[in-house]
Protein backbone atom coordinates (compact mmCIF):
# COMPACT_ATOMS: atom_id res chain seq x y z
CA UNK A 1 0.00 0.00 0.00
CA UNK A 2 1.25 3.47 -0.94
CA UNK A 3 2.95 5.31 1.91
CA UNK A 4 2.19 8.27 0.74
CA UNK A 5 -1.68 8.38 1.21
CA UNK A 6 -3.15 9.18 5.16
CA UNK A 7 -3.46 6.68 7.16
CA UNK A 8 -7.70 6.75 7.40
CA UNK A 9 -8.94 9.04 3.90
CA UNK A 10 -10.90 9.21 1.03
CA UNK A 11 -10.02 9.66 -2.76
CA UNK A 12 -12.06 11.00 -4.98
CA UNK A 13 -12.33 9.91 -8.99
CA UNK A 14 -13.89 10.22 -12.22
CA UNK A 15 -14.03 8.24 -15.02
CA UNK A 16 -13.65 11.09 -17.70
CA UNK A 17 -14.72 9.59 -20.83
CA UNK A 18 -17.94 7.95 -19.27
CA UNK A 19 -19.15 11.06 -17.27
CA UNK A 20 -19.33 8.38 -13.61
CA UNK A 21 -17.69 9.96 -10.49
CA UNK A 22 -16.94 7.76 -7.56
CA UNK A 23 -14.57 7.39 -4.40
CA UNK A 24 -12.76 4.75 -2.65
CA UNK A 25 -12.95 5.58 1.37
CA UNK A 26 -10.40 3.64 3.73
CA UNK A 27 -10.86 4.24 7.59
CA UNK A 28 -7.99 2.38 9.97
CA UNK A 29 -7.10 4.54 12.98
CA UNK A 30 -10.36 6.40 12.95
CA UNK A 31 -12.06 3.32 12.85
CA UNK A 32 -10.32 1.93 15.58
CA UNK A 33 -10.72 5.19 17.53
CA UNK A 34 -14.64 5.07 17.14
CA UNK A 35 -14.58 1.78 18.53
CA UNK A 36 -11.78 1.82 21.73
CA UNK A 37 -13.43 0.70 24.61
CA UNK A 38 -17.00 0.47 23.19
CA UNK A 39 -17.18 -2.83 23.02
CA UNK A 40 -19.73 -3.13 20.42
CA UNK A 41 -20.83 -6.89 18.70
CA UNK A 42 -19.19 -7.70 15.44
CA UNK A 43 -22.51 -6.99 14.36
CA UNK A 44 -23.49 -3.44 15.40
CA UNK A 45 -19.64 -2.56 15.06
CA UNK A 46 -20.36 -3.62 11.32
CA UNK A 47 -23.22 -1.44 10.78
CA UNK A 48 -21.73 1.69 12.68
CA UNK A 49 -18.46 1.11 10.44
CA UNK A 50 -20.18 0.95 6.98
CA UNK A 51 -22.40 3.81 8.12
CA UNK A 52 -18.96 6.04 8.93
CA UNK A 53 -17.53 4.91 5.25
CA UNK A 54 -20.65 6.23 3.76
CA UNK A 55 -20.94 9.47 6.15
CA UNK A 56 -17.48 10.30 4.61
CA UNK A 57 -18.40 9.84 1.03
CA UNK A 58 -21.13 12.19 0.99
CA UNK A 59 -19.32 14.71 3.21
CA UNK A 60 -16.35 14.60 0.73
CA UNK A 61 -19.10 15.43 -1.97
CA UNK A 62 -20.84 18.03 -0.62
CA UNK A 63 -20.92 20.67 -3.22
CA UNK A 64 -21.46 23.43 0.12
CA UNK A 65 -19.05 22.07 2.64
CA UNK A 66 -20.89 21.75 6.11
CA UNK A 67 -20.84 18.86 8.77
CA UNK A 68 -23.12 16.12 8.34
CA UNK A 69 -24.64 13.85 11.23
CA UNK A 70 -26.36 10.60 9.90
CA UNK A 71 -28.78 9.08 12.55
CA UNK A 72 -30.35 5.72 11.93
CA UNK A 73 -33.38 4.71 14.82
CA UNK A 74 -35.28 1.70 14.74
CA UNK A 75 -37.05 -0.47 17.49
CA UNK A 76 -34.97 -3.44 16.97
CA UNK A 77 -31.96 -4.87 19.32
CA UNK A 78 -29.55 -2.14 17.64
CA UNK A 79 -32.16 1.33 18.56
CA UNK A 80 -29.60 4.30 17.11
CA UNK A 81 -26.86 4.74 14.87
CA UNK A 82 -25.24 8.38 14.71
CA UNK A 83 -22.49 9.63 12.79
CA UNK A 84 -21.09 13.07 12.50
CA UNK A 85 -18.77 14.53 10.09
CA UNK A 86 -17.70 17.78 10.12
CA UNK A 87 -16.45 19.39 6.49
CA UNK A 88 -12.74 18.90 7.45
CA UNK A 89 -13.53 15.19 7.50
CA UNK A 90 -13.55 15.16 11.43
CA UNK A 91 -15.62 11.89 12.24
CA UNK A 92 -17.16 10.66 15.35
CA UNK A 93 -20.13 8.30 16.21
CA UNK A 94 -21.54 6.29 18.24
CA UNK A 95 -24.00 2.80 18.52
CA UNK A 96 -26.75 1.90 21.10
CA UNK A 97 -27.35 -1.32 21.05
CA UNK A 98 -29.33 -4.64 24.03
CA UNK A 99 -29.03 -8.03 23.09
CA UNK A 100 -28.09 -7.31 19.42
CA UNK A 101 -27.54 -11.04 17.92
CA UNK A 102 -23.79 -11.91 16.88
CA UNK A 103 -25.18 -11.39 13.00
CA UNK A 104 -28.08 -10.01 11.17
CA UNK A 105 -29.18 -8.17 8.43
CA UNK A 106 -30.28 -4.26 8.64
CA UNK A 107 -34.02 -5.26 9.21
CA UNK A 108 -33.23 -7.85 11.75
CA UNK A 109 -30.61 -5.59 13.89
CA UNK A 110 -32.68 -2.31 13.23
CA UNK A 111 -36.08 -3.10 12.80
CA UNK A 112 -38.70 -0.79 11.21
CA UNK A 113 -36.28 2.71 11.52
CA UNK A 114 -35.53 5.63 9.81
CA UNK A 115 -32.89 8.08 8.16
CA UNK A 116 -32.05 11.10 9.53
CA UNK A 117 -29.97 13.94 7.81
CA UNK A 118 -28.59 17.26 9.57
CA UNK A 119 -26.69 19.22 7.29
CA UNK A 120 -25.23 22.36 9.40
CA UNK A 121 -24.11 24.82 6.48
CA UNK A 122 -21.95 27.72 7.97
CA UNK A 123 -23.91 30.75 7.42
CA UNK A 124 -27.15 29.37 7.83
CA UNK A 125 -29.25 30.25 10.87
CA UNK A 126 -31.04 26.34 10.99
CA UNK A 127 -28.92 23.00 9.96
CA UNK A 128 -31.56 21.69 7.09
CA UNK A 129 -32.86 18.25 8.15
CA UNK A 130 -34.65 15.33 6.65
CA UNK A 131 -36.07 11.96 7.59
CA UNK A 132 -36.58 9.18 5.48
CA UNK A 133 -37.90 5.39 6.14
CA UNK A 134 -35.23 3.01 6.02
CA UNK A 135 -35.48 1.53 2.27
CA UNK A 136 -33.17 -1.05 1.89
CA UNK A 137 -31.30 -4.64 3.39
CA UNK A 138 -28.61 -3.30 3.71
CA UNK A 139 -26.37 0.16 4.80
CA UNK A 140 -25.11 0.40 1.54
CA UNK A 141 -28.90 0.07 -0.06
CA UNK A 142 -30.45 2.46 2.39
CA UNK A 143 -27.69 5.17 1.19
CA UNK A 144 -28.11 4.33 -2.31
CA UNK A 145 -31.85 4.87 -2.26
CA UNK A 146 -31.33 7.71 -0.16
CA UNK A 147 -28.85 9.48 -2.69
CA UNK A 148 -30.74 8.50 -5.96
CA UNK A 149 -33.90 10.15 -4.28
CA UNK A 150 -32.16 13.48 -2.80
CA UNK A 151 -29.55 13.75 -5.91
CA UNK A 152 -31.69 12.63 -8.66
CA UNK A 153 -28.68 10.35 -9.92
CA UNK A 154 -28.54 6.57 -10.05
CA UNK A 155 -25.77 5.48 -7.75
CA UNK A 156 -23.84 2.41 -6.27
CA UNK A 157 -22.26 1.31 -3.09
CA UNK A 158 -19.88 -1.64 -2.04
CA UNK A 159 -19.42 -1.18 1.55
CA UNK A 160 -16.74 -3.94 4.31
CA UNK A 161 -16.08 -3.24 7.65
CA UNK A 162 -13.94 -5.16 9.91
CA UNK A 163 -12.17 -4.80 13.52
CA UNK A 164 -9.20 -2.60 12.18
CA UNK A 165 -10.74 -0.99 8.53
CA UNK A 166 -14.06 0.16 7.39
CA UNK A 167 -13.86 1.28 3.81
CA UNK A 168 -16.25 2.23 0.86
CA UNK A 169 -16.38 2.57 -2.93
CA UNK A 170 -18.43 4.24 -4.26
CA UNK A 171 -19.89 4.77 -7.81
CA UNK A 172 -22.38 7.94 -9.54
CA UNK A 173 -23.81 8.70 -13.00
CA UNK A 174 -23.78 12.53 -13.70
CA UNK A 175 -26.21 13.94 -15.72
CA UNK A 176 -24.27 13.57 -19.54
CA UNK A 177 -23.49 10.00 -18.67
CA UNK A 178 -25.71 8.27 -21.17
CA UNK A 179 -24.74 11.08 -24.13
CA UNK A 180 -20.99 9.78 -23.64
CA UNK A 181 -21.76 5.80 -23.97
CA UNK A 182 -25.56 4.22 -23.12
CA UNK A 183 -23.96 1.65 -21.64
CA UNK A 184 -21.34 2.88 -19.56
CA UNK A 185 -23.04 3.37 -16.44
CA UNK A 186 -24.38 -0.75 -16.36
CA UNK A 187 -21.12 -1.72 -17.51
CA UNK A 188 -19.51 -0.16 -14.81
CA UNK A 189 -21.92 -0.98 -12.20
CA UNK A 190 -21.27 -4.67 -13.42
CA UNK A 191 -17.62 -3.93 -12.68
CA UNK A 192 -17.92 -2.49 -9.32
CA UNK A 193 -19.89 -5.49 -8.09
CA UNK A 194 -17.19 -7.48 -8.61
CA UNK A 195 -15.23 -6.08 -5.64
CA UNK A 196 -14.90 -8.87 -2.79
CA UNK A 197 -14.49 -7.08 0.84
CA UNK A 198 -11.21 -8.54 1.56
CA UNK A 199 -10.32 -5.96 -1.52
CA UNK A 200 -11.68 -3.51 0.00
CA UNK A 201 -10.51 -4.09 2.84
CA UNK A 202 -6.72 -4.45 2.03
CA UNK A 203 -5.89 -2.89 -0.96
CA UNK A 204 -5.38 1.72 -1.80
CA UNK A 205 -7.95 3.50 -3.94
CA UNK A 206 -5.37 2.92 -6.85
CA UNK A 207 -4.70 -0.82 -6.76
CA UNK A 208 -8.75 -0.87 -6.46
CA UNK A 209 -9.47 1.22 -9.54
CA UNK A 210 -6.82 -0.45 -11.70
CA UNK A 211 -8.48 -3.57 -10.86
CA UNK A 212 -12.26 -3.10 -11.26
CA UNK A 213 -11.51 -0.66 -14.21
CA UNK A 214 -8.33 -1.48 -16.24
CA UNK A 215 -10.00 -0.56 -19.50
CA UNK A 216 -11.17 2.81 -18.35
CA UNK A 217 -9.58 6.04 -18.56
CA UNK A 218 -9.69 6.62 -14.91
CA UNK A 219 -8.87 10.09 -13.59
CA UNK A 220 -7.93 10.19 -9.28
CA UNK A 221 -7.99 13.05 -7.38
CA UNK A 222 -5.79 13.73 -3.99
CA UNK A 223 -6.51 12.01 -1.49
CA UNK A 224 -8.01 13.66 1.54
CA UNK A 225 -7.08 12.86 5.10
CA UNK A 226 -10.04 12.02 7.92
CA UNK A 227 -9.65 12.09 11.43
CA UNK A 228 -10.86 11.72 14.72
CA UNK A 229 -9.75 14.86 16.81
CA UNK A 230 -12.23 15.14 19.48
CA UNK A 231 -10.54 16.17 22.76
CA UNK A 232 -11.75 15.94 26.16
CA UNK A 233 -14.08 19.06 26.72
CA UNK A 234 -13.99 19.36 30.42
CA UNK A 235 -15.39 23.22 30.96
CA UNK A 236 -18.46 22.17 28.19
CA UNK A 237 -19.30 19.77 31.05
CA UNK A 238 -18.43 22.31 33.93
CA UNK A 239 -20.74 24.81 32.30
CA UNK A 240 -23.87 22.05 31.99
CA UNK A 241 -23.12 21.28 35.75
CA UNK A 242 -23.46 25.04 36.52
CA UNK A 243 -26.70 25.59 34.47
CA UNK A 244 -28.66 23.09 36.09
CA UNK A 245 -27.91 24.77 39.62
CA UNK A 246 -26.03 24.17 42.98
CA UNK A 247 -28.99 22.71 44.82
CA UNK A 248 -29.72 20.09 41.54
CA UNK A 249 -26.13 19.33 41.25
CA UNK A 250 -25.21 18.71 45.19
CA UNK A 251 -28.49 16.47 45.59
CA UNK A 252 -27.60 14.42 42.02
CA UNK A 253 -24.10 13.93 43.87
CA UNK A 254 -26.31 12.77 47.60
CA UNK A 255 -27.88 10.29 45.56
CA UNK A 256 -25.32 9.12 43.34
CA UNK A 257 -22.53 9.62 45.45
CA UNK A 258 -20.36 11.05 42.14
CA UNK A 259 -21.49 12.55 39.02
CA UNK A 260 -20.28 10.93 35.67
CA UNK A 261 -21.53 12.17 32.35
CA UNK A 262 -20.38 10.46 29.53
CA UNK A 263 -20.06 12.05 25.74
CA UNK A 264 -21.28 9.19 23.65
CA UNK A 265 -20.19 11.35 20.43
CA UNK A 266 -17.06 11.65 20.91
CA UNK A 267 -16.28 8.57 23.56
CA UNK A 268 -15.04 10.78 27.08
CA UNK A 269 -16.29 10.18 30.45
CA UNK A 270 -16.02 12.95 33.15
CA UNK A 271 -16.67 12.51 36.68
CA UNK A 272 -17.28 14.27 39.42
CA UNK A 273 -16.69 13.59 42.94
CA UNK A 274 -18.00 16.12 46.06
CA UNK A 275 -14.20 17.71 46.10
CA UNK A 276 -14.72 18.22 42.34
CA UNK A 277 -18.27 19.73 43.11
CA UNK A 278 -17.11 22.14 45.28
CA UNK A 279 -14.27 23.47 43.22
CA UNK A 280 -17.15 24.25 40.47
CA UNK A 281 -18.96 26.08 42.54
CA UNK A 282 -16.75 27.96 44.31
CA UNK A 283 -14.84 29.53 41.32
CA UNK A 284 -17.86 30.62 39.88
CA UNK A 285 -18.57 32.56 43.40
CA UNK A 286 -15.28 33.82 42.93
CA UNK A 287 -16.25 35.43 39.57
Amino acid sequence: MSTSLPSSYVQRFLLEELDIRGAVVRLTDVWQAMQAERGYPAAVARLLGEMAAVSVVITGNLKQPGRLTFQVSGHGPVSLLVVDCAETLNLRGYAKSEGAPADGSLAELVGDGRLQLSLDIPGLDQPYQSLVPLEGDSIAEVFEHYLAQSEQQPAGLWLACGADAATALFVQKLPGADLKDLDGWSRVQQLAATVRGDELLGLDAADILRRLFAEENVRLFEARAVTHDWPADPDKVATMLLSLGEEEVRSLLAEHGEIVVHDDLSNHTYRFGAAEVDALFQARTLH
